[in-house]
């Protein structure tokens, strides 16, 4: 086996216990936690994004957590850039960075590597975004077939959110998108990858619900409310569109009823979970554990301790 520690993803659909397990295998193996969660970058944003209490974090420190405000934008380039020094970091000293969250659009950027695009711009995001409620998706794509017909084929017409962002980079940069998009660079080494499920749907859709309801008794509408203070234009930032924030926002803004907040709140974390299991699917080389009602901890143990990882203790 090899000497130098590998790099490990632990990844799975929210609500799966990640986090738990992360926690546990540092209690046996020289880790060092990296958070993979694009909400839980943002300061202030607590509750919702279910991130560890700092009691927890005093005695498992996530690296990642807490990076931006709400009103700053925070990119998969920003966290490919950020996690890859991170991991060298971590390897020089002789220990394991494992990766544990659910963006899973991060773990790929991580590993296959990002085009090189510009860096998001939240002026012209917002700009872009204000033409869709104007003019609709329809008139939006039209314009991506003008810039680029290639990439055009390639998109839905009603992702709206591939087709702003194609825009906006074609605004930025003044180039054609898909041209941008051809050369990447991945991570240059085979992650280890440690994949969380929970094969009983009901049993996964409860614990969603149960979480979302107990967010609610912590104070997530407060915790809302505070950060709409300090704010301009929130339901405009990424960082609000985050599933929990965008539906309590409709609800502070009197679109919706408490009750039906509640219900679009767990409807969209249900979708949101039905999404990051699609896209584990497509994994190759992934192990995979069942989650059931408490993380794998001493399968996963022994597990790793088979593994490269083995190595390093």
């Amino acid at each position: 086996m090899s000497e130098i520690p590998p790099v490990v993803f632990l990844m799975g659909p929210t609500a799966t216990g990640k986090t738990d397990l992360a926690a546990s295998l540092s209690e046996v193996f020289p880790l060092e936690l990296i958070s993979v969660d694009a909400a839980q970058v943002y300061k202030g944003m607590d509750i919702g994004t279910a991130k560890p209490v700092p009691s927890f974090l005093k005695r498992y420190p996530h690296h990642l957590i807490d990076v931006r405000n709400p009103d700053q934008t925070y990119s998969a380039a920003d966290f490919v850039s950020d996690a890859s020094i991170l991991i060298d970091d971590i390897r020089t000293r002789g220990r394991v960075p494992v990766l544990v969250g659910g963006t899973m659009f991060y773990f790929r950027a991580l590993e296959t590597g990002l085009s090189k695009l510009p860096s998001a711009n939240l002026e012209i995001r917002q700009e872009i975004s204000r033409e869709l409620s104007l003019v609709g998706i329809a008139a939006l794509y039209g314009q991506l077939q003008q810039i680029d017909p290639n990439l055009a084929g390639r998109i839905n017409p009603n992702d709206s959110q591939r087709v702003q962002r194609a825009i906006e980079i074609h605004r930025a940069s003044g180039k054609v998108p898909s041209e941008l998009m051809m050369r990447r660079e991945g991570l240059g080494r085979k992650p280890l990858k440690l994949l969380l499920f929970s094969a009983d749907r009901i049993l996964l859709h409860n614990r969603i619900a149960h979480r979302f309801h107990t967010m609610l008794e912590q104070g997530l509408i407060d915790e809302i409310s505070q950060l709409m203070l300090g704010l301009n234009n929130p339901r405009d930032l990424p960082s609000m569109r985050t599933v929990g924030y965008r539906q309590v926002l409709e609800y502070l803004d009197q679109e919706v009823s408490y009750k039906q907040m509640v219900e679009n709140s767990i409807a969209a974390t249900r979708q949101l979970a039905k999404r990051q299991l699609t896209w584990l699917r497509q994994q190759s080389g992934a192990v995979w554990f069942e989650a059931g009602n408490h993380p794998p901890t001493d399968i996963v143990i022994r597990y790793m301790q088979q593994q490269t990882l083995g190595s390093a203790l």
